[in-house]
């Protein structure tokens, strides 16, 4: 049978599995789901291969893409061919799974960096306003109640598929979720993955070079990020104005959807627009904060927040913008927003006193390494030290970007290069596409670990170590394996190594 409406699928999904689970990762299928089948849009992967591999593992029903299908027709359990199904898979399981996002506060983050501190931003600060609020991203899903999140349940994606997106959506609201923040990345969009979710407001954060191994060009991965403001029922977008990108898209919108409601935000006033904005200026970063001042059309005044560095006063400015957006009182949220505090694996600082300062940081673009690496230089010097940084890059990804960030990563005094994931390529030979971009002869240590204990056993008590690129993760991908590894664990671990070999020097 080969159908193409949506509601025929549903029809269907009633008579041949009423309580399934809809799922499009045969390993993750157990008895009596439905296991959903299709070519990946922008990748060579297609789902109809592990049909086989889904019945063996209990599957009660198949539905898979038709076009170009190869599946047997007497295949042994109930099967639905549809035309353009992975368009219809978000609608498909939105309807399924009882529209989640119905009489929901929505907000979708995007842009290149930042997207996961926004999101988390977001939903703590929604979820400070008294109701628990969801949040779907990099570091997983959950819900913030009052502040606190109990649990972040790991989806190994920043956007999830679409199927297992609303079945997480479903949970959350049934765990009380009024709100939800979201992680819009590129892929997602372009893939269809949040399809059927409605929008109240999106942000976005900035656009830089990543993802161009997927999208191929900087147009076509700016078109993807664009299309979130077109979405069908956004009332609001705050963008932030201090990107090239960013302005474009805001005269885009003010002149072709004059019904949208836009926000602007800016720092020292860097670019000038007609529209409504926030704009911070006099800012003074320490070690343990920035304090900025603030003007809007909302209200004006001094922010004193707990992180550090000018590219989180952006993100601060942005997640102020959308509390604003959504009708909080300023001053309520100015209040919400200095009590928010670094996200893991996002600058996160790490050291006791006596010791070297390590912020564990998700820098894995050239742009994200420079604004984080001029971030911490000022605090290196206010401690009267040298900055350090311990990088590499991913393989499999955008090769061109990777000698770029070794002449980025010069801008510490002290340079360890390193592996990040290198995936199925050859470690050696990502050091040496980054090497090719530096100068001198800068320290080269394949294994993390070791890279991350040579930084911490030369540097002084007064130093910085930044070490970037893997942020939150808890695993190195190393010839397609994952294997257990944390940057904050083994940074950690160097520290207390440390500490106790000068205690015994101390005493003997």
């Amino acid at each position: 049978m080969a159908v193409s409406a949506v509601a025929e699928v549903i029809q269907w999904l009633q008579v041949h599995a009423p309580n399934a689970q809809l799922l499009s990762d045969s390993r993750a299928i157990q008895l009596g789901d439905v296991f959903f089948a299709f070519p990946i849009t922008g990748s060579k992967g297609d789902g109809r291969a592990f049909i086989q591999n889904a019945i063996e593992r209990g599957a009660a029903a198949i539905v898979y893409e038709k076009e170009g299908a190869a599946i047997s027709h007497d295949t042994s359990i109930p099967h639905l061919a549809v035309s353009g199904l992975i368009d219809l898979l978000g609608e498909i399981a939105n309807q399924w799974y009882g529209n989640p996002d119905q009489d929901m506060f929505c907000v979708a983050v995007t842009g290149t960096n930042g997207k996961t501190s926004c999101s988390q931003w977001i939903a703590k600060a929604l979820s400070m306003q008294g109701t628990p609020a969801a949040v779907i991203g990099t570091l997983g899903v959950g819900n913030y109640r009052d502040g606190m999140m109990s649990q972040l349940q790991e989806t190994g994606f920043t956007t999830p598929d679409a199927l297992q997106l609303q079945a997480r959506l479903a949970n959350l609201k049934k765990n009380g979720a009024k709100s939800l923040a979201i992680e819009a990345s590129s892929i997602g969009v372009h893939q269809g993955r949040l399809n059927a979710l409605h929008f109240d407001i999106a942000l976005f954060t900035n656009l830089t070079r990543d993802h161009l191994d997927y999208h191929g060009t900087m147009e076509a991965y700016a078109a993807a990020k664009a299309a979130l403001f077109d979405w069908a029922g956004l009332r609001a977008a705050v963008i932030n104005a201090d990107d090239a990108f960013g302005v474009e898209l805001l005269q885009q919108l003010s002149s072709n959807k004059p019904e949208l409601k836009l926000l602007a935000y800016s720092i020292d006033g860097a670019s000038e627009t007609a529209m409504p904005s926030l704009r911070a200026s006099q800012l003074k970063t320490t070690s343990i904060g920035t304090q900025f001042h603030v003007e809007s059309p909302f209200g004006s005044g001094i922010v004193k927040t707990q992180m550090i560095g000018r590219f989180n006063v952006s993100n601060v400015l942005g997640v102020l913008g959308v509390l604003l957006m959504k009708g909080i009182a300023w001053e309520r949220a100015i209040a919400t927003i200095e009590k928010l505090t670094s996200v893991q694996g996002r600058m996160q600082q790490l050291g006791s006193q006596g010791q070297a300062m390590v912020v564990v940081d998700y820098a894995h673009t050239p742009d994200a390494l420079e604004k984080t690496l001029q971030a911490l230089q000022p605090i290196a010097q206010e401690r009267q030290g040298s900055l350090w940084c311990v990088f590499g890059c991913g393989g499999d990804r955008d090769p061109g970007k990777r000698p770029q960030m070794g002449k980025i990563a010069q801008i510490a005094q002290h340079v360890v290069v390193t592996s990040d994931n290198p995936r199925t390529e050859d470690p050696e030979k990502i050091l040496q596409d980054i090497l090719a971009g530096m100068q001198g002869t800068p320290n080269a240590i394949v294994d993390r670990a070791s890279a991350i204990l040579y930084a911490v056993k030369h540097a002084h008590a007064n130093d910085v170590i930044l070490i970037a690129g893997k942020g939150h993760e808890n695993y190195q991908e190393i010839h397609g394996k994952k294997w257990p590894f944390s940057d904050e664990e083994h940074a950690l671990l160097a520290l207390a190594t440390v500490a106790t070999n000068s205690a015994m020097r101390r005493s003997s």
